[in-house]
């Protein structure tokens, strides 16, 4: 299975939003990120930037 971490990158300064995620979803408010166990979470107005595999990583920017 693989599970990714999720990063906000606001102006350079990097935030760990979760990890161990296996499910991400864009909606019309965000991008929303939920695992096996937590319940699902909200990231308002984001836009996925990258995804990188090998490092197990997505990294997510601020929309506006």
């Amino acid at each position: 299975m693989c599970q990714l971490s999720v990063v906000l990158d606001k102006d350079g300064e990097q935030e760990v939003i979760m990890e161990n995620v296996t499910l991400l979803e864009a909606k019309e408010e965000g991008i929303e990120v939920s695992t096996l166990f937590d319940p699902p979470k909200m990231v308002a107005n984001a836009l996925v930037k990258r995804l990188d595999m090998n490092s197990g990583t997505v990294t997510l920017v601020p929309s506006g």
